[in-house]
């Protein structure tokens, strides 16, 4: 009902404007025979509950084109539907590239956008693509990539430490060569997320297995916080 109402939130979206994307967005012809409000407002309340996001991405889109010279009516639009992803519980929200992505708590998200901007920052962008890669599988719609989630995670840590020793090898090879980088038990920990990525397909593939979606989040966290760590120890 949010989303049927927009054009009335003040976020600088005319109803004929909705109207079109959403048609466009789920590929239905408009029905001259009804009002455009009331012909969008049909289609939205029939459509599958993840097309809902594709449609919100597309008004992202249409405002991003309207508003180059207004920053602050695209923000608005932002605004207003991260507030009410958070008022009616839904966990997605709008990222920075106007994504509509999974949205977990405080903790997982101060993680993950510490480690991309230390990455950033420590002149890492593929490290930090492949953090912003585990969290777009993890909102892949409509069912999560979790073994892709849990392969960009660990990938993001070997960048780093390719990047700190200057060699290319798997994350349990790094673990066996260069030990002297963690504290033994800090060792250990990263032994089990590699040991786990292996187990459940999402290194190298395995049929019928696939990691639970709170699992990949975990990972996906630990990854985070284990590039924040390496690269603030070892900054270049």
């Amino acid at each position: 009902m949010f989303l049927i109402d927009l054009p009335l939130a003040r976020v600088a979206l005319e109803i004929h404007e909705m109207h079109k994307v959403v048609c466009a967005v789920l590929q239905k012809w408009p029905d001259q025979n009804l009002l455009p409000y009331r012909d969008y407002k049909k289609h939205i309340q029939d459509c599958e509950w993840f097309r809902i996001y594709d449609i919100i991405e597309g008004l992202y889109q249409l405002q991003l084109k309207k508003n180059i010279s207004h920053v602050s009516y695209t923000h608005s639009f932002v605004e207003a539907i991260n507030e009410a992803f958070f008022e009616q519980n839904i966990g997605w929200q709008i990222d920075s590239d106007g994504k509509v992505v999974t949205r977990g708590d405080e903790e997982f998200e101060a993680t993950v956008k510490t480690a991309v901007s230390v990455l950033h920052t420590d002149q890492k962008p593929t490290a930090a693509g492949h953090l912003r890669s585990a969290v777009a599988a993890l909102s892949a719609r409509p069912k999560a990539n979790t073994s892709g989630a849990v392969a960009h995670a660990t990938s993001a840590v070997e960048c780093v430490l390719g990047a700190i020793t200057g060699q290319t090898m798997t994350l349990g090879k790094y673990l066996d060569k260069h030990s002297s980088l963690f504290h033994p038990a800090l060792k250990k920990g990263l032994d089990g997320i590699y040991g786990y990525a292996s187990d459940v397909g999402a290194r190298h593939g395995k049929e019928g297995t696939e990691p639970a979606f709170e699992e990949a989040g975990f990972v996906l966290a630990t990854c985070a916080a284990v590039c924040t760590l390496l690269t603030r120890k070892h900054s270049k």
